[in-house]
């Protein structure tokens, strides 16, 4: 069990480690990396609750689910960029 302020600070970091490789595009590339770690964050937590409430808890599959859907939901936002 990660506590909140830990899983926050992690988050706020990595968006802004994303935001600074992609400013290296402009600062449009930097709002689409941060968008997207944003999304993949929130379609992983979506999951999660769904998952959580469906079963009753987590499995593996259910950590190898979310790993899935944060990867292919940073790389779509990614790839919707110019």
């Amino acid at each position: 069990m990660v506590p909140v302020p830990g899983a926050l600070a992690v988050a706020a970091a990595v968006t802004a480690v994303s935001a600074a490789w992609g400013a290296a595009l402009g600062p449009y590339g930097a709002l689409r990396a941060a968008a997207a770690v944003a999304l993949a964050l929130a379609a992983a937590e979506l999951l999660l609750r769904h998952c959580t409430r469906r079963f009753g808890g987590v499995t593996g599959d259910v950590f190898g689910a979310l790993a899935e859907t944060a990867a292919t939901s940073a790389l779509v936002v990614l790839a919707l960029g110019r």
